[in-house]
């Protein structure tokens, strides 16, 4: 989840983060399928709105087939992305860049670091275990977790919040 107030981040697509006119939508790696009532125009074009990035891109297209109710349409939104392992998993190359693009700036701002419990929801996504989850591996989960920990305990981002 990248396009969000980061001082109110979010950790699934809703309209908070650009997504407009979810409904009824099941969630699963690097993707999901929401069946909003009507034609779901609003929910492909808000996908077309999003701003791009250089590790992945969103896309989202009218399935035809039906789900829920004869009134809704079911659309399938996906994230492509550039680079992953074999096992479909983002490599430490990739997470550690966009943790820091997104959690650095923050610095400015922040009054207290939050710790690796706290904060591992964010980076790991859900279902997510102590260091991996549906997304990074174990040793990507670990890198992420010794760069999150070497950067709070910088100070920047303020004290460690207990």
């Amino acid at each position: 989840m990248r396009n969000h107030d980061s001082r109110h981040p979010v950790t699934i697509p809703s309209d908070r983060c650009g997504y407009k006119g979810l409904d009824h939508t099941r969630f699963f790696v690097n993707g999901f399928i929401t069946c909003p009532y009507g034609d779901g125009q609003e929910v492909l074009d808000s996908v077309l709105a999003l701003p791009r990035h250089h590790a992945a891109y969103i896309t989202a297209e009218k399935l035809d087939v039906q789900f829920y109710n004869p009134q809704t349409t079911p659309i399938l939104v996906k994230c492509h992305w550039e680079e992953l392992f074999p096992d479909h998993m983002i490599p430490l190359s990739v997470a550690v860049p966009l943790l820091l693009e997104k959690e650095v700036p923050c610095w400015t701002w922040s009054q207290v670091a939050e710790t690796w419990e706290s904060m591992r929801s964010y980076f790991l996504g859900a279902p997510h275990g102590a260091r991996s989850s549906l997304f990074v591996s174990q040793e990507t989960g670990q890198g992420i977790k010794k760069v999150w920990e070497t950067l709070i305990y910088t100070g920047m981002f303020g004290p460690i919040k207990v």
